[in-house]
């Protein structure tokens, strides 16, 4: 799979740029700047990136079959319109907002909507992932697993039968047996586990999924993106020109340009002086296509 294209097609400088979604209909990629905090709607087309400014962080979405968005924001699961503006909360966040927001989440191939936590001082395991049950007049949120530092890598396999996500700090991608049909899931297991070292603490942030049941996932301050096989065994590396990817995601018409969103929240004014892209929207071409991003169905 070639990566010597691997380019900036954005100058975006987010403070944490993450959840890439592209968008068939309008061919654009929506991504969030979790910091900022912001909705942004990019058209490679053009090069125009609108920002939707928000009142509260946004850590992940998805399109809605309508319309518009559901989100994970600090506060709970919103729906959101077409232009990034709350609308309703769907679900209130059951943890301290105060140390904890959404981040990571997508939907199913049925349109359900998933969302995991972060717990933000990393100190007690607080972060949990949940599924959301419920529709526009409200709902509840299904705890998955728990004892989470940071939910993130969500994915889904390409035949529903896996659920794969990640704890960032603790280097660990997992896996669980799942049914599309009712939403459940088995017990979670280890997939993947990463050995940091002194010099190379990158660790498993967020993920797509292609058409051949890959995992590939970006490594926060590890300057790559990782195509993991079936099996949990490392296929192929592709180095990225910053320290800190965040998140992949597959689109174009043909599903074959992967996006990568990056940070610069935190880095050192040294490390910005020598990666000026730091924050910026990568992409490169693939052999292999990604797979469609479903759609919010309020009656899933």
């Amino acid at each position: 799979m070639p990566s010597a294209d691997l380019h900036c097609v954005l100058d975006a400088r987010a403070q944490l740029g993450e959840c890439p979604r592209w968008d068939e209909r309008e061919r654009v990629l929506y991504w969030v700047d979790i910091l900022q905090p912001a909705l942004h709607r990019f058209d490679p087309a053009t090069g125009v990136d609108q920002v939707f400014e928000l009142p509260e962080h946004i850590g992940c979405f998805s399109l809605r079959e309508d319309g518009g968005f559901i989100a994970g924001l600090r506060s709970g699961i919103w729906t959101l319109d077409a232009l990034g503006r709350p609308l309703a909360q769907l679900a209130a966040n059951p943890e301290d907002v105060r140390t904890s927001r959404f981040n990571d989440g997508r939907c199913d191939v049925a349109g359900r909507f998933f969302a995991g936590t972060i717990d933000e001082p990393k100190a007690g395991g607080n972060a949990h992932l949940y599924r959301f049950d419920g529709g526009p007049g409200g709902g509840q949120l299904q705890a998955l697993s728990r004892g989470l530092l940071t939910s993130n890598g969500l994915a889904f396999s390409p035949d529903g039968r896996w659920l794969y996500h990640s704890d960032t700090p603790n280097f660990t991608i997992y896996r669980r047996a799942y049914d599309a049909a009712s939403g459940l899931c088995g017990e979670s297991e280890v997939w993947a586990r990463i050995e940091p070292t002194a010099e190379d603490r990158g660790r498993p942030d967020g993920a797509a999924v292609d058409a051949e049941g890959y995992y590939w996932s970006a490594f926060y301050e590890g300057s790559r993106v990782v195509r993991f096989a079936p099996d949990g065994t490392v296929d192929a590396v592709y180095p990225v020109p910053v320290t800190c990817p965040t998140m992949c995601a597959f689109g174009g018409d043909d599903l074959r340009t992967l996006y990568i969103t990056t940070a610069r929240a935190g880095r050192s004014a040294g490390e910005l002086e020598r990666q000026p892209l730091a924050g910026g929207l990568f992409a490169m071409r693939t052999d292999v296509p990604g797979l469609a991003e479903p759609r919010w169905r309020e009656s899933a």
